[in-house]
């Protein structure tokens, strides 16, 4: 069953569009809505797939599901898209843990999980990657989520729109 949520769906929703929108860090959040950080890290973990499965609308009748989708559509439209891996703050998982030092971020020396991001000329939000343990280096995580093959790819392909 899980733990009973101290915000309504519409506050998690809320929260976690901010979150993507403007990357408010979760502490931000938990003040703003008055609850615990985890409270909203629980929120945003729990929208985030909701978002992915119906897609990011760009424009009427066009919606994106995939990272694939996202460049194809980029590409096609000629628009500029803006990749940037970018890491959030955890707390330290539990002592005893066996993975609990792949949390520890080498460029922030702190315990963090990374995200890669991808979003329009505009600022728009077109996709956002699940994320890594901190340790992950950004090429890593680019390469893991297939958008160093995309990129090839589409480099590769006869029309150049990048």
């Amino acid at each position: 069953m899980g733990a009973k949520h101290r915000l309504v769906f519409v506050d998690r929703f809320l929260a976690t569009l901010v979150h993507l929108r403007h990357a408010t860090p979760h502490d931000v959040l938990a003040c703003w809505f008055g609850v615990g950080r985890s409270t909203i890290s629980r929120a945003i973990a729990e929208v985030r797939p909701l978002l992915a499965e119906r897609g990011c609308t760009v424009s009427p009748g066009v919606r994106l599901r995939t990272l694939a989708e996202v460049i194809d559509h980029l590409g096609a439209s000629g628009k500029t898209g803006i990749i940037d891996g970018t890491e959030i703050r955890v707390r330290r998982p539990a002592a005893g843990r066996k993975d609990r030092d792949r949390f520890v971020s080498g460029k922030s020396k702190q315990n963090a999980v990374k995200t890669m991001v991808v979003t329009d000329g505009d600022g728009r939000v077109l996709s956002c990657s699940p994320t890594r343990p901190g340790s992950c280096a950004d090429i890593t995580h680019a390469r893991q989520s297939g958008l160093v093959t995309l990129l090839i790819c589409l480099s590769a392909s006869p029309h150049d729109h990048w």
